[in-house]
Formats: C-alpha cells, structure tokens, sequence
C-alpha cells in the first residue's frame, strides 16, 4: 500500500482569534500525520473567515484541487475548522469523497464505521450550536444597545461622531454641510452638483475618500438625520441628536421620490431587476439598465454606470451583461435563503 498523501486545512474566524492560532492548528496536524505516517505535501489557510458557510478561498481551492487526486486526506485541527454548518460540512465531504477524500480530525478521536459516523455528527451539531449561541449572544447585546440608542458598528453617517459611552452626537465641522447638502438639494440642484460641492470643501467620507454620487443619495434618504435611531426592528423617534428639520427632509424625499425614476424603467420593455440596486465598483454610482442593437439586429440587454453614461467622472467601467449579473445575484440570494 502507498503511501497516503494528505493536506493540512486551517482556518480561525477572528474573534479573539491570531495568527498563533494557525500556527498551531498546523503543528498539530503536522505531529498527527507524523503519528500516522501521512505525507503532508500541501497546507490551504482561511483567515479571519467564519465556518458557518463555505465561501472561503482557500477552503474553496482545496476542494477544486481535490479533483486532481493528488491526496487522499484532508487534516484538521478539529472538524469545527472544516466547518460550523452540518448542511455545508456535509456537502463539501460529499464532494470530497466523489474524489476518494476523506477528512480526518487531528485532537478528535473518531473511530471508523458505524460509530464513527454518530460521533462526527454529534461534534459537528455542537460546533453548529456554538456558533449559533454565539450569534444569538451577540445580537442580544446590540439589541440591548439598540435599547439605549448605541452606536451598533458599521458605517457613521458624516455630520456626526460617537462619543465614549457609543452614542450619536453631532459633529460641529462636518453637521453644517450636511444641512447645506439637504439646502441644495431642496433648491433643485442635482446630486451630481452637490457631489462637486462638497469635493470642493474637502469633505471626506468615513473612509477618508472623496464622497460618491451615491453616497450624497444615501445621504439625502438618511432618517437618522432627523434624530431617527434604528436597529433591525427597533425604531426610536428621537434618538439620536437631528441635524435636518423633518420639514425640509420630507420635502427632500418628496423630490426624491419624483426624481428616482431610473431611465431604464422608462425605455426598457422589460424589467431591469437590478435597477437601485446595483452600483458601480469603481466609482460608487449607480448602475442603470441600457438596451442597444447590433448590426445584425441583435438586441443586447446590460448595466452601464450612470456616471460613465453621463461623463460625470473619469471612472472606465465597462457594461455588464444584464442576464449574468442577475442570474449571478439571484443564485447567492438563494443560497443564503437556503441557509439553515
């Protein structure tokens, strides 16, 4: 019999979590295979990547690599690095073992056969209720913040900043222009000229870059502007410190509202699904749905940048076929639907 050829996979998520980790997640499995008498000859490494689905590049490479039946074994650590999900563990073993794979845990003692079966499956349901009870943890501890009208995390509006209990006040530099944003706006001047404005103030956004078309569109539907806290399902009127009047927002919106009509809805025969939707990953501005015939009469459907259209910036974006990127939407939204 030869020799059996194994690779190394090692993954941490982030919390509380280094680079020691993956150190020793790779000693281990490497003292296991010694034990064994496996040969190591590859090692896959997912970083800061959560086990609870399988989108991990490497993770990923590792099963497209296991079509070459270059090795017979995949080691780790413990089965929670390979997965925290049984419906996705279960598939990518499935595929694995299409390629005459098996995996193997490193400090998990399984034995072969029927009761070998039972035990993997009982540390993968608690590896799945861990990473559940953790989530269901953390989310009530935002709620209990939401409760209290904290910051949560994710992107600060402009025009305010957080304060060391994590709630909302107005920032005294940059609050100014935001009223004056909601001004122009309200004057009749398009998103693109209050673009411009506020380049020319220097006015950054929270990444310390030049605020897009879109964020100035964000920027105008913003309720926390008018003091609007919310959080998931919890909305608290006057929550947080207002920078706008509600009677200038609302007529805003009411503009808004009369000025969303994207062309493509208005020309096109059929429905651009993606129209709001999708936006430019060069510059940030939304992306419109065009129609255009070839010579040979060919009608070709895609997306092409608002900004690229209209000359609006130097951005190059080229257009996207409108049936890929739609069938490439639809298919990760129900991926994620069929997510246990």
């Amino acid at each position: 019999m030869g020799t059996i050829k194994a690779v190394i996979y090692a993954r941490y998520s982030s919390s509380g979590q280094r680079e020691e980790s993956i150190e020793g997640q790779i000693k281990d499995c490497t003292a296991f295979a010694e034990r064994n008498g496996y040969t190591i000859i590859g090692t896959y490494v997912d970083r800061a990547l959560t086990g609870r689905n399988d989108k991990r590049p490497e993770f990923q490479k590792m099963i497209r690599d296991s079509k070459r039946q270059q090795f017979n074994l995949v080691i780790v650590w413990k089965l929670d690095r390979f997965s925290r999900n049984r419906y996705y563990s279960a598939k990518n073993k499935y595929k694995l073992r299409q390629n005459g794979v098996r995996v193997v845990s490193a400090n998990e003692n399984i034995a072969e056969g029927s009761a070998g079966i039972l035990t993997e499956a009982m540390l993968e349901g608690m590896a799945e209720w861990y990473s559940e009870n953790l989530k269901e943890n953390v989310l009530r501890g935002l709620t209990v913040n939401a409760g209290k009208c904290k910051w949560n995390g994710g992107t600060l509006p402009i025009g305010y900043v957080i304060n060391e209990e994590q709630h909302f006040q107005v920032n005294e530099q940059t609050a100014p222009y935001v009223l004056e944003v909601f001004k122009k706006y309200d004057d009749g001047k398009t998103i693109k000229e209050i673009q411009d404005f506020l380049s020319e103030k220097g006015i950054k956004n929270t990444k310390g870059k030049p605020v897009s078309w879109s964020v100035v569109q964000h920027m105008l539907s913003n309720r926390r502007y008018i003091g609007e806290y919310s959080y998931r399902e919890i909305v608290i009127p006057d929550g947080i410190p207002a920078i706008i009047p509600i009677d200038l927002f609302e007529r805003v919106q009411e503009k808004l509202k009369k000025n969303s009509k994207a062309p493509s809805r208005n020309k096109a025969k059929e429905n651009y699904l993606l129209t709001t939707k999708i936006f430019c990953g060069n510059c940030g501005t939304s992306m419109n749905g065009e129609t255009g015939t070839s010579r040979n009469g060919t009608v070709h459907r895609y997306y092409k940048c608002h900004a690229v259209k209209k000359k609006l910036n130097d951005c190059k974006k080229k257009s996207v076929k409108k049936e890929w990127i739609e069938d490439l939407v639809i298919n990760e939204t129900m991926a994620m639907l069929m997510d246990d």
